[in-house]
């Protein structure tokens, strides 16, 4: 039996992580708080109190509702490895108390300078979602916490690591399940976070099995849908910037040749394709500098993430007038005109997302800010200025899918005329070419934002990534290289 100052001991401890006093100082005379007034995280002083106050009650030990402390005592010359387990006992309120268990090692002692003195190794098991809060509050299993201890010092790198297992009756896997261990924050008033540095995941049908190399506190962290390691965001970050880079180069560029050669800027075809390129130069541009500004004052990100989303929104309009300028010259007829038909494609491309952008940030700026891509670990994220509103981020989504949805009809349609005339022979292969060339022109690669679910999640996200940072770099190549055949094929006509 426990004894009585050292149930108060405890219950004191587990009162002072929840309110973030100092021990055993009774706090002031506040109202009751719940989990989600709780302070964030408490210290890493805070949370290394527990195991070094208990350890000094020696032969005592503690179990309650929502923590469960263990001491233990031996020499480090005996220590053969420990194994502890918890049953499924059922609670007086009708529940039931998942089960865990431990498994030391020998090689836990195997950095102990001090051979035959007597170790103490406490155990913890905490019970509730209030202590260790992250930035993101990410859910751990069944709000359980495992920590362990050894009284003389820090444990890490072991060479055979301390395995600790969780069951449970769900249904878990890779994807959405992985053992992690708390980071404290740097700083005092600063939060930590859940790290799986150090520590294996093995699933197995109602076990979650980690092997960590260190000592600390440990859990399953339950990973939302569609989370990216922080590995993954670091290379669709750099792949990223590659491409837009690429893009806004070629895209420079490709509008320097053009002003220099005015003859090519009479036909309408051509001042269309050029209005494109500035619309995906902005648009790389912008996007470029939403990282980085994300760094700054809050108005100036906004105003950032204002002027992305237009860059965005008029790219995507001139895709779609480049698709109905190319079903114009597929079904023209010979008297059809339209006046100042190029001035009203540049105010539906230009005028009108820039007028619905503008709208919106005067009488809703909110709409508008930093934008955090989160990763499964929580830690290592991305920063950057963009919407924070969720009804314009479907409204977004609308209005590219039905842009896409009419590009793609188009494309659709010059398939059918391009197969309707293909006659002679390697005619096939210039076809193709055309139509890899109009799928970049009409961007309809962007319709992959569509297919962002399940196992496709990942796959999606790279090739995604890739061919619309590319995508003014494509746009470029093509415009060269049927510029280049048309001069050719007129020089050839002159000549004959």
């Amino acid at each position: 039996m426990p004894t009585p100052l050292l149930i108060t001991l405890v219950l004191c401890l587990t009162a002072c992580l929840l309110r973030g006093q100092d021990p055993c100082h009774p706090p002031k005379p506040t109202g009751a708080r719940s989990c989600g007034t709780l302070p964030r995280t408490p210290s890493p002083r805070r949370l290394n109190q527990p195991e070094r106050k208990l350890a000094r009650w020696k032969k005592h030990n503690f179990t309650g509702s929502m923590i469960e402390i263990y001491v233990f005592h031996f020499r480090t010359k005996d220590f053969r490895g420990l194994n502890l387990s918890s049953r499924m006992d059922a609670k007086s309120g009708g529940g039931r108390r998942f089960r865990h268990a431990m498994n030391f090692p020998a090689e836990l002692m195997e950095g102990s300078r001090a051979r035959g003195v007597e170790q103490e190794l406490v155990c913890i098991y905490i019970h509730s979602p209030c202590i260790f809060q992250d930035a993101h509050n990410s859910s751990v299993l069944n709000d359980n916490v495992l920590g362990a201890f050894l009284q003389s010092g820090h444990v890490a790198g072991l060479s055979r690591p301390v395995e600790i297992q969780f069951w449970h009756n769900m249904v878990l896997d890779a994807s959405n399940a992985t053992c992690v261990f708390w980071q404290p924050g740097a700083g005092a008033g600063s939060t930590g976070s859940w790290s799986r540095k150090g520590c294996k995941t093995t699933h197995r049908e109602g076990t979650v099995i980690c092997h960590c190399d260190h000592l600390t506190y440990f859990a399953v962290l339950l990973l939302p849908a569609g989370a990216l390691s922080p590995a993954q965001l670091a290379s669709l970050t750099h792949i990223t910037t590659i491409g837009c880079t690429l893009s806004a180069a070629a895209t420079l560029c490709t509008l320097l040749l053009c002003c220099l050669s005015r003859q090519r800027l009479r036909d309408n075809t051509t001042r269309i394709h050029m209005n494109l390129l500035v619309a995906l130069l902005l648009l790389n541009c912008s996007f470029l500098l939403s990282t980085p500004l994300a760094a700054s004052a809050e108005g100036l990100c906004r105003v950032t993430a204002a002027l992305l989303h237009t860059c965005l929104l008029c790219a995507l309009a001139w895709m779609a007038a480049e698709a109905f300028h190319l079903l114009l010259l597929l079904v023209k007829v010979y008297n059809i005109y339209i006046q100042h038909y190029l001035l009203k494609l540049c105010l539906f491309a230009w005028g009108l997302p820039t007028l619905a952008v503008a709208a919106v940030f005067v009488f809703k700026r909110d709409t508008y800010g930093y934008h955090t891509i989160s990763t499964s670990e929580g830690y290592r994220n991305v920063t950057m200025c963009w919407l924070t509103s969720l009804p314009a981020h479907y409204a977004t989504l609308c209005y590219a899918g039905l842009i896409l949805l009419f590009n793609v009809l188009v494309l659709g349609k010059v398939v059918m005329v391009l197969r309707r005339i293909r006659r002679q022979k390697g005619q096939a292969r210039k076809d193709w070419a055309t139509v890899l060339g109009l799928t970049c022109l009409l961007g309809t690669t962007w319709g992959l934002a569509f297919f962002s679910f399940g196992v496709f999640l990942v796959p999606q996200l790279y090739l995604f990534t890739i061919l619309n940072t590319l995508q003014g770099l494509f746009v470029c190549l093509w415009y060269v290289t049927v510029h280049r055949r048309s001069k050719l094929g007129s020089v050839s006509n002159t000549s004959s």
